[in-house]
């Protein structure tokens, strides 16, 4: 009876090793899955951040090649959005 709860005790042990393993191996596969979409979202905003910045110096640079009274027209022309391709 005593070999018998040997050995009961030794197969729990082991029971509890193996989930304790499986929930390890899990957290650190969620805890890396997190890691990269975090790094994958702050690439794409720096992203995104380089090209606003692009464009602001596009625009800059386009408006000091311009005279101030191709500036005044194109503000007197283009001062509102449009209504878009479906109108209004």
């Amino acid at each position: 009876m005593r070999t018998w709860l040997e050995r009961f005790n030794k197969m729990v042990w082991a029971a509890f090793g193996a989930i304790a393993l499986l929930v390890l191996a899990y957290l650190r596969g969620r805890g890396a899955g997190r890691a990269a979409e975090r790094e994958q979202r702050d690439a794409r905003i720096n992203q995104q951040a380089d090209h606003a910045r692009q464009e602001t110096r596009d625009v800059q640079d386009q408006t000091a090649r311009m005279d101030d009274a191709a500036i005044a027209a194109e503000l007197k022309r283009d001062w509102v959005r449009g209504a878009g391709p479906g109108g209004r």
